[in-house]
């Protein structure tokens, strides 16, 4: 199997499995307190994400002193929260990251 095939294979298969959980389930299947406990499920999932991005290094180490990234995460969580703009969040935090590693 070639690569290309095997891309668009994988690409295929994860979308399906989710677009079928999108298509098949209801809103109105659910009561109102799985709807408020499936509501907290980003809010969750995304330090999951964040965290092993900032905070480790290659070695799966945590890495707090000399890390840069800890700075600009700062810089745009300040810039979050009193601007309430993902772009300008996003763009605060690679820029102020870009800034501190190449100035």
């Amino acid at each position: 199997m070639s690569n290309l095939a095997l891309i668009i294979y994988c690409g295929l298969i994860t979308f399906l499995t989710r677009f079928t959980m999108i298509a098949v389930l209801k809103k109105e299947m659910f009561n109102d307190r799985i709807r408020e406990v499936l509501s907290y499920v980003p809010s969750a999932i995304f330090p999951a994400i964040i965290f092993p991005a900032i905070f480790l290094d290659n070695y799966g180490l945590i890495q707090l002193e000399n890390n840069p990234k800890i700075l600009a995460a700062i810089i745009a969580m300040s810039v979050g929260i009193f601007s309430r703009n993902v772009l300008a969040t996003i763009f605060s935090g690679l820029a102020s990251y870009w800034a501190i590693i190449f100035i």
